[in-house]
Parts: C-alpha cells; sequence; structure tokens
C-alpha cells in the first residue's frame, strides 16, 4: 500500500509540474506582448532612457526566466514534502502560478532598488565597441525607413531616439556644451556617444599616424643574430643538403669548356711577373738610342749645367757671403734669390759635410724633366708694321673738324644737352642754371634766353623745317618753345600747328600725362604747350617727320618709362605694358616704322606698325648712356659709362660688329653727321673723339671705321667733362657742351 501510495504521488507530482511549465510558457509570452505594447505606449515620453532599460531589461528578464523555473521546482518538492504529511492540503496549480508571480514582482522590486545582477558583459574582450546591436556589418541606412534601429541580444528591437533638434538647438548647444567637441553620434545605436579623455588621446595619436597603444614601441632594438661572437649553439642546425657532397655537373662543363679553350689557344693564362726583376728603370738613361730619338719633333733633356766656382769647398773669397749679403739672402724668397743655397769655405775635402738638400734638387730635377713640356718653336719672321690694319690716311677723309672756332659762353651752370635747328642757323642749349638759350651759331651771340625755372636734362630741335618748335625737359614737365627766330611763313606754320586742336576740341590724353596751355609771361617767353608727366624726364627726341615725340623717364618700379606724344592732335600713349629693364635712351628710326629703346646692357628694336620687337641687340658693356642711329638707317652706335663705343651692324649681328675703346673715362654722347661718314662720341676726359666711319651699298663691304681726330678744349669740372656732342647739319662742324658752363664750336 506504501508503495502505491508513493507512485500516486509522483504521477500527481509530474502533472504539477507540467501544468505549472505550460502556465509559465503562457505567461511568458503575455508578457512579452505587455511589454512590446508599452514600450511602443512610452515611446514618445522617454526617448532618452531607452538604451539603459533595454540593457537593463535583458538582464532581468534572464534573471526572471530562471527564478521561474527554479523557484517551482523548489516550490513542487515543498509540496511533495508536505503532501507526504498531509495529502488533503495540496496547492492547486493556479495558486502556485499567482505565488510565483508575486515572487517575481518583488524580485524586479528589489532589482530596481539596486540590487543589480553582475554584468557577464562587463569584462567582454570582444573587438565590437558596443554589441547591444546585433545587426552585425550592414549599412545603417536600410533602417532609415523603420521606428528601430536594430535588435539586442535578445531579439528585442531597439528604438531610433526622437532627435527633434534643428540646426538652431544644435548651434546652441555648440556654443554652451563643453563637451560637444568630443560628442560622435553612433549610428548602430542612434545615440550621442562623449568621448572619454583616454579615447580622445586614441583618436590624436591614429591622426598623427602613432600606434594606438601606448605601451607599444616603434623601434624595437634590433637583435644581432650573426654577431662576431662565437656562440655554443648554432642559429640554424639545418643538415647538409646531399648536393654539397655531390660535384657539380655545371660547374664540371664548365671547367671542362675554358680547359678546351686553352687548349686551342683561345684564352691565354696570366703569366705570373718575376719579381726578381727590378721593375725600376732611367727613364732617361739611353734617350738617344731609343725610339723617341728617331722622331723628327723629339727634343733631348736639357743638361744640368756645371757646377762653378761658388759651389767648390775651397771657392775663392769674392764668392763668399758677407754679414748683409747672408742677411738678405735669408729675407729674399726661395724663388726670388741667385743661388740655392750659401757657399761655404772648407780647408780639405774631408770636412765636406753631406749636402742635406740633396734628394729635394734631385726630386725637383725629376719634376722638371716630366712636368715640363719641351717643343720646337717655329719662329716666323714677321714685319711688326705688316702686322697694322691699312687704313687710309686722315689727310684723305677730310673734310672733317680738327680746330676750335668758337666758344659759346653765357651759361652759369652745366650745360647738358644741345640741339641744332634743321637749317643750321641757330641752336638752342640747356643748363642746370635753369635757362635755356637759343645762339646764332656764326656770330656765337645769344639771341633769346628763357627762364624755365629748373635744371633743363634735355633739349630737342624740331628736326621738320616748315616748324619752329624746341622740347625742353626738367624735372616731370616737358616744354614746347616756339622761339621765334625763323622767318614769318614758318612761325604762322608753327602756329596753325598748335591751334589746330583747339579748333577740334580737347582731347583726353593717358591718365599720367596731363596737356595744357601756357598763359601770362610764360607765354610771352615762347611757351607754348607744357606736358606733365608722372615722374622725372631724362631725355626729349622728335619722330623725323617732326609730329610725334618721345620722353624718357628711367625708374625700375613703373612701367611708364617711355611716352609717345603726338603734338597735333595733343594725344599721348605708353607703348610698352611692361619695361624689361632701366631706360636710358629712346631714338625714332630716321626712314622706317622702328623705335630704338636703349636699356642698361641691351637695345630693343620694336615695329610700331606690327607692334612687336624686331631684334634685341647685345651691347657687351655694362651700362649703356648714350645712343645713336645712322641716317641710313642700317647702323648704330652706342656709348657706354665703362669707357666704349659699340657700332652695331643691324644686318649683320645682334653682336657690336666694333668696339672702341679710345677713351679714358666714362662716355657721354653720341652723334652721327646727317650728310657727311662722321661720328664722334664725348667722354668725361675732356676730349671729343671724331671718326670716320664710311657704309658700303655693297653688304658684303664691312664698314671702314677710322678715327681720325681727338678735340680738346672743356675743362674738367666736378670730374665732368663734356656731355653733349652735335654735328652741324649741313657743315663738318661739330658743338660740344661742357661741365665748364660753355658750348664749343669745333670747324
Amino acid at each position: 500500500m506504501e508503495g502505491s501510495s508513493g507512485n500516486v504521488q509522483k504521477t500527481g507530482q509530474k502533472a504539477g509540474m507540467k501544468k505549472g511549465r505550460d502556465k509559465t510558457v503562457k505567461k511568458r509570452s503575455k508578457d512579452d506582448e505587455e511589454e512590446e505594447q508599452e514600450q511602443l505606449l512610452n515611446f514618445n515620453s522617454k526617448p532618452a532612457e531607452k538604451d539603459e532599460n533595454d540593457e537593463d531589461l535583458s538582464d532581468s528578464e534572464d534573471s526572471v526566466y530562471s527564478g521561474l523555473e527554479d523557484s517551482g521546482s523548489d516550490s513542487e518538492e515543498e509540496d511533495v514534502e508536505e503532501g507526504s504529511d498531509d495529502d488533503d492540503d495540496v496547492e492547486s496549480p493556479s495558486q502556485q502560478t499567482i505565488a510565483q508571480k508575486n515572487k517575481n514582482e518583488e524580485d524586479g522590486v528589489s532589482e530596481r532598488k539596486g540590487e543589480k545582477k553582475e554584468d557577464e558583459y562587463e569584462h567582454d574582450t570582444s573587438d565590437e565597441e558596443d554589441i547591444r546591436n546585433t545587426v552585425g556589418n550592414i549599412p545603417m541606412e536600410w533602417y532609415k525607413d523603420f521606428p528601430h534601429i536594430g535588435y539586442n541580444l535578445d531579439g528585442k528591437k531597439i528604438f531610433k531616439p526622437i532627435r527633434n533638434k534643428d540646426e538652431l538647438d544644435d548651434f546652441l548647444d555648440k556654443m554652451e556644451n563643453p563637451d560637444y567637441w568630443r560628442t560622435v553620434h553612433d549610428k548602430q545605436t542612434g545615440s550621442d556617444i562623449v568621448l572619454s579623455d583616454e579615447q580622445v588621446e586614441l583618436v590624436n595619436r591614429l591622426q598623427r599616424g602613432q600606434f594606438g597603444d601606448l605601451s607599444f614601441k616603434e623601434y624595437q632594438p634590433s637583435v644581432d643574430f650573426f654577431s662576431n661572437e662565437v656562440m655554443i649553439h648554432p642559429v640554424t642546425n639545418r643538415p647538409a643538403d646531399k648536393r654539397s657532397f655531390i660535384p657539380s655537373l655545371t660547374e664540371k662543363e664548365k671547367v671542362s669548356k675554358l680547359v678546351h679553350a686553352i687548349k686551342m689557344g683561345w684564352i691565354k693564362p696570366r703569366r705570373v711577373e718575376d719579381d726578381s726583376k727590378t721593375r725600376y728603370y732611367d727613364l732617361w738613361a739611353n734617350e738617344d738610342s731609343s725610339i723617341l730619338a728617331k722622331h723628327r719633333m723629339h727634343l733631348p733633356a736639357p743638361k744640368i749645367p756645371l757646377p762653378g766656382h761658388e759651389e767648390s769647398y775651397n771657392p775663392p773669397p769674392e764668392y763668399l757671403f758677407t754679414d748683409e749679403e747672408r742677411a738678405l739672402w735669408e729675407q729674399q724668397d726661395p724663388s726670388d734669390r741667385k743661388l740655392p743655397f750659401v757657399p761655404m769655405k772648407f780647408s780639405s775635402l774631408r770636412q765636406v759635410p753631406a749636402f742635406p738638400r740633396f734628394i729635394h734638387e734631385r726630386f725637383e730635377r725629376c719634376l722638371d724633366l716630366y712636368l715640363c713640356p719641351r717643343q720646337r718653336k717655329m719662329r716666323v719672321n714677321v714685319n711688326p708694321e705688316d702686322l697694322i690694319p691699312k687704313l687710309p690716311k686722315p689727310k684723305d677723309l677730310q673734310p672733317f673738324p680738327t680746330t676750335q672756332s668758337l666758344v659759346y659762353q653765357g651759361h652759369s651752370g652745366i650745360v647738358r644737352s644741345i640741339s641744332v635747328s634743321p637749317s643750321g642757323q641757330w641752336f638752342a642749349s640747356g643748363s642746370d642754371d635753369g635757362s635755356v638759350r637759343f645762339w646764332e651759331v656764326c656770330s656765337s651771340r645769344c639771341m633769346k634766353t628763357v627762364q624755365v625755372g629748373g635744371a633743363v636734362k634735355s633739349v630737342a630741335w624740331n628736326p621738320n623745317p616748315s616748324v619752329c618748335l624746341l622740347a625742353v625737359a626738367l624735372e616731370s614737365v616737358v616744354l614746347i618753345l616756339s622761339p621765334s627766330v625763323a622767318d614769318r611763313q614758318v612761325i604762322s606754320s608753327t602756329d596753325r600747328l598748335l591751334t589746330s586742336q583747339q579748333e577740334e576740341g580737347p582731347s583726353e590724353g593717358v591718365d599720367p600725362i596731363v596737356w595744357s596751355e601756357a598763359e601770362g609771361e610764360e607765354l610771352n617767353q615762347g611757351i607754348r604747350l607744357k606736358i606733365q608727366h608722372p615722374k622725372a624726364v631724362n631725355q626729349v627726341t622728335w619722330h623725323a617727320k617732326g609730329d610725334y615725340l618721345a620722353s624718357v623717364m628711367p625708374d625700375h618700379s613703373s612701367h611708364l618709362q617711355v611716352f609717345i606724344h603726338q603734338v597735333s592732335r595733343r594725344r599721348s600713349q605708353n607703348p610698352f605694358r611692361k619695361n624689361k629693364g632701366l631706360v636710358q635712351c629712346v631714338s625714332f628710326h630716321p626712314v622706317r616704322p622702328y623705335f630704338f629703346v636703349a636699356t642698361q646692357r641691351s637695345v630693343r628694336i620694336y615695329n610700331l606698325v606690327k607692334q612687336e620687337m624686331t631684334k634685341k641687340l647685345q651691347s657687351n658693356s655694362k651700362w649703356i648712356s648714350s645712343m645713336a642711329v645712322h641716317p641710313g638707317g642700317d647702323h648704330v652706335i652706342c656709348g657706354s659709362y665703362d669707357c666704349r663705343l659699340g657700332w652695331f651692324d643691324l644686318d649683320l649681328s645682334t653682336k657690336p660688329y666694333k668696339m672702341l675703346r679710345h677713351h679714358k673715362k666714362a662716355v657721354r654722347s653720341v652723334a652721327y653727321h646727317r650728310a657727311y661718314p662722321l661720328f664722334a662720341s664725348a667722354s668725361d676726359d675732356g676730349s671729343v673723339i671724331v671718326c670716320h666711319g664710311t657704309v658700303y651699298n655693297d653688304l658684303l663691304q664691312n664698314p671702314l671705321i677710322v678715327p681720325v681726330k681727338v678735340l680738346r678744349g672743356h675743362v674738367i669740372t666736378h670730374d665732368l667733362g663734356v656731355l653733349d656732342v652735335k654735328f652741324h647739319p649741313t657743315q663738318p662742324w661739330i658743338f660740344s657742351s661742357g661741365a665748364d658752363a660753355t658750348i664749343r664750336l669745333f670747324t
């Protein structure tokens, strides 16, 4: 009976456990549905606490389920024991489930109060930083249309936190939140994570290209496996190969080929040199009978001079040095001494010591023999007069100016520039005393003086004979003067040229240039126009037709160095966008539309019609001072401050055809004669050198350049001599102006 009652108890116990498990599963599914509904309801209210609750939820649910099974089995055992005592007091399964539910609620309350279970993932060594989201390594854009962002470890949805921040909130957060710069957005969980100091340091190290691990040493000390110390144990103890014991077949084949080649005579073995024979020999021992001696141009080595009386061990007393001669010999340089030794007197040959410089003297003899080449020089008997080029006599090249005829005095300062009228009857001069004077050539009488109020740098008479105009450059102004020294017809045509623009109406030039009419006292003196420039003007020159005028303003910092002015229309233009170098002087071509621009080292020739550079002449001098163009237009001469005068043949080369160095000081001015084959140069040495320069029509024949006369007369003042030189337009006369405030005419 007892056995049967025990079996009944066991079967009842099993049935009760089965019912309890079924109810637990049902309860679990109900709890899941309730929790999902609660999450959906509370989704809008608590978005921020979502991540922390998810993590806690998974832990608590695990504990709830494990507690269910454990507590169920315990309670059943207790019930069985009670049933054995009292069969009437058996609890129903429903009561057991209710009791278990109450117990679970108490456990949940105790967990909420802070009795958290130990997290098994706290010390996880996984590579993933955050494993709450288990979707894996997939693009998170796939979840952009869903309210959740993934699933946690229990398969529950991880809902996105509501990001209701706009750009203004983001900006305020950026301004007010001190940890904004270290906050990053986690795409896996959709939350913002504030990086710790260690994480920021790790990011900085990775950005600098360093290793993330602080303890990792980048440069480990190298281990020297194969050192000079012999170790007990070998590095490798691999047994030797079989082929290391067997003779190589390939080597045997190579050796047999070499042996065959030596037998056939294709390869000759090296001869063993016999060291017993001396390798040193006297180079000049049998020189006369050597192969060199048979050479036609062979020169035997000079013999050493035989010793003289001073080298004797007992020389005559006149060869011995006195104390003064001995002191002088010791002070001299070894190369300057007549004797390389001091003569000494000994009573007998036995007392003569060894010569201390013997080895040195032999070594120098050997150096002389092999370092000094010997050659036979063929002397040519040449008459020195034949080397001088055959030049015509100056008498055959007349006329040219030879004597000083007139001196024009009146200026009180340096006369920097002169210019002769096209008729040759008048000439003008500009000086540092602030005046421009007009002179009659034949009588040396000053016809007119115009005070311009500044040091005159350059004057230029208009080459057109139908008008009478003079351009004067002083400071930053170019003045157009009408001297009124010509006949009435020329003066009236000059006035018509100057007033033609007024009838057409005023025309504006370029911004830096301002044209203005002279008024009052200036007009009475003959000043008609004033052309204001931005900087100081150094030179003015006219075009051959007389309507165009060029002015030069040397300045490194500006592209406004050259201006071309048209007098009839009162217009100015800058022909160059930029100037390559410091412009020294300019000149118009007498016939063609070419424009010559001389900088410090070169002369550039521009075509004004095509607006392009046609040629660049290299002057081979350091600083060009002046330039003149031949009346034919194919030759140019340039004077320079390094005492040179260069003649250029434009058809021949861009290098000078001839360089003349007749002056001892800087060349200040050069000039061509319009009609005669003459050119002249003026220098600071106070001289004017007149040269004959014939240019032939035959292109194969070079120009004939002959210096014919040196003209002197100017006094050098303040290291300045002759500053300007000009030829008379029709006569072989020359005018020169100097620093002594005089102008001289040589005829």
